[in-house]
């Protein structure tokens, strides 16, 4: 993802349902019961079966597609085209079984939580608040964006983007609590398992670059700009989008070296983020060229995403400058533990505290 200073104008919390979150800054809450949605349900990983998440006193779904458990070697091999350092060494992952959303969050989606739009909808048709509604109304929402943060993009179904990695963080806090069903960001082990979907190849399908157009968004072909998702070719465990439009965020911290730390196999593995930056996104954008967006790339942020952001301090929510980042949620087949949740899944460092809330964020 490269920063795109050239097309911005110059004027320019609750990481789990019952467990405060000092890293993200957020309150405890208590569980709500899950919105019932019958496929959502599954006693086994053999039984899990794609389903549609609403976002209540909306028109708005999640699709979410289920990724089996498996195996995977993580990372390029030492002969393919455009690798780079950070891609080794190769080693194998054990990846528990969870869904994925089937496209990248789309403004739509997005802002449902950061415009209000279920608790506005509700009062206009002067419905009851849920409790599921009570504790997503309780969860930190972003301050007004000082532009449009599409920047003249698109919204509606086009992917939601220029968001901090602790603001898609908070939409899954926000989405947890309005589903009350778990959802989180990716772990990079994760997204790139999932991406591969079970090929050892470049891109997810095959190695030939030239066939990248029917797949994905890149510099090549996107005409300035992102899609609207779902337009490209789904890889095989159906996930669309997964190379381009944009990159995706994923929980882990940037480090060059992580890999050849991990040993010959890891399970579950994530870097936990104790630094603001660098940041891991995955899978390359609309801006990026096609080497960019082999399933094995890795990206971290930096400040110069927010070089533009006016304001001093500078926002928590918004990355003035990532125009080619956004992303995508899962939910793991098993729900991890309060604990578990606190010192690895959800656990963010340093608090990232918005001026205009105050300290009530601590």
């Amino acid at each position: 993802m490269r920063s795109n200073t050239h097309l911005v104008p110059a004027f320019l919390l609750f990481c789990g349902l019952t467990v405060s979150s000092p890293c993200l800054g957020q309150q405890a809450v208590p569980k709500s019961e899950p919105l019932k949605v019958n496929d959502a349900v599954a006693a086994s990983p053999a039984e899990m079966k794609p389903y549609a998440e609403p976002l209540e006193h909306t028109t708005y779904k999640l699709e979410m597609v289920p990724i089996p458990g498996g195996s995977f070697i993580m990372g390029s091999p030492e002969t393919e085209a455009g690798r780079r350092e950070d891609e080794g060494p190769q080693h194998e992952v054990e990846i528990s079984p969870f869904w994925m959303s089937k496209f990248e969050i789309t403004w739509n989606q997005y802002e449902v939580w950061g415009d209000k739009v279920d608790s506005l909808r509700r009062a206009a048709y002067n419905k009851k608040a849920t409790p599921r509604d009570k504790v997503a109304d309780s969860v930190t929402r972003p301050t007004p964006p000082y532009v449009d943060m599409s920047f003249g993009m698109g919204r509606e179904n086009n992917p939601a983007i220029c968001m901090t990695q602790h603001a898609a963080r908070m939409y899954c806090v926000w989405l947890s609590a309005k589903t009350g069903r778990y959802y989180r960001l990716p772990t990079e082990a994760e997204w790139e398992y999932a991406c591969r979907a079970g090929t050892k190849t470049t891109y997810s399908f095959g190695d030939d670059a030239s066939a990248l157009g029917e797949h994905a968004w890149f510099d090549g072909n996107s005409e300035g700009k992102y899609h609207p998702v779902g337009q490209k070719k789904p890889n095989p465990w159906g996930l669309h989008d997964i190379h381009g439009n944009v990159a995706e965020w994923v929980l882990d911290q940037y480090a060059a070296d992580s890999y050849g730390k991990l040993g010959a196999k890891a399970v579950n593995p994530l870097i936990i983020p104790l630094t603001e930056y660098p940041r891991v996104v995955r899978g390359g954008g609309w801006d990026d060229p096609a080497e960019m967006l082999r399933s094995a790339v890795r990206d971290g942020s930096s400040e110069e995403w927010k070089q533009q952001d006016p304001q001093d301090p500078q926002s928590i929510w918004y990355f003035t400058d990532a125009l080619g980042v956004g992303f995508r949620v899962v939910r793991p087949f098993m729900e991890p533990s309060d604990e578990e949740r606190a010192v690895k899944w959800d656990k963010s460092e340093p608090p990232q505290k918005d001026p205009e809330e105050g300290p009530s964020l601590e």
